[in-house]
């Protein structure tokens, strides 16, 4: 669980919350048909813009914003560090029973091809393939969640226009002017609330996690090449240590 994300949602809600309550009731700031105009308008024009299969996809991509399930740097060094120890010792097949264990389906990878003997180039390229696609996927997710929160706004505006238009109309009559305003003036602020405080966040939060996942890839990779060329674990060490800043390296006495 990411809990800067969960924390982030909690107070940037809970602090706006708090300051209508310093005023009204929540329940003023509640509208079905503003509602349904941000939520259903974003959400068409997103499969508009974007394949029917992206947008069903959202739930996990959003999903990746409050969860993380990556190894940290350290715990990749550690790791290569003894399997290279291991291959020196007993030679590149022990790491065969070893691979079941993995549960990164990127180092299992990399890790089955070095032990069937393939080319360190030949390793290299097929890895490098993964990163690439990676990349788009991780890509192509980050910019649909930037799309929602570029559209939701502008849903928010036409909510307002319609709520206007309503009002206009019905000048005469005293009572609808208050609903029809409401509706105008809350389209915007859901508009400008989910954009704001939701779906520019967790742009953001995905292609900063996007970012830290292929370094960790890149690093993962060096370790394998390492490997499969037969290097010295402390030479090993010092490789992947040079993916990370001083102050986060792993010393070794």
């Amino acid at each position: 669980m990411d809990l800067g994300t969960v924390i982030g949602i909690v107070l940037s809600f809970g602090l706006v919350c708090s300051a209508i309550l310093t005023g009204s009731s929540l329940i003023i700031f509640v509208s079905v048909p503003s509602f349904l105009i941000v939520i259903g308008g974003t959400l068409g024009a997103a499969m508009v813009n974007y394949p029917i299969s992206y947008v069903i996809g959202l739930v996990g991509v959003v999903k990746n914003t409050f969860f993380s399930s990556l190894e940290t740097p350290r715990e990749i060094i550690d790791r290569f560090k003894d399997y290279a120890n291991r291959a020196r010792r007993e030679g590149i097949l022990s790491l065969e029973p070893l691979i079941k264990e993995i549960d990164d389906d990127y180092m299992r990878k990399g890790l089955q091809l070095t032990v069937d003997g393939l080319e360190p180039q030949t390793i290299q390229e097929i890895l490098e393939t993964e990163i690439s696609y990676l990349s788009e996927r991780h890509a192509t997710g980050a910019d649909l969640v930037a799309v929602l929160g570029t559209l939701s706004p502008a849903m928010g505006m036409i909510g307002t226009v319609i709520g206007l238009v309503q009002m206009l109309q019905t000048m005469s009559d005293p009572s609808t002017i208050g609903p029809a305003m409401a509706v105008a003036l809350l389209t915007t602020l859901y508009g400008a609330i989910l954009a704001n405080l939701v779906f520019n966040p967790m742009a953001g939060k995905l292609k900063a996690r996007s970012k830290e996942e292929i370094l960790l890839r890149e690093m993962i990779m060096e370790g394998i090449l390492s490997i499969s060329k037969g290097e010295n674990p402390r030479i090993i060490e010092e490789k992947l240590n040079s993916y990370l800043p001083p102050k986060d390296r792993v010393v070794t006495n």
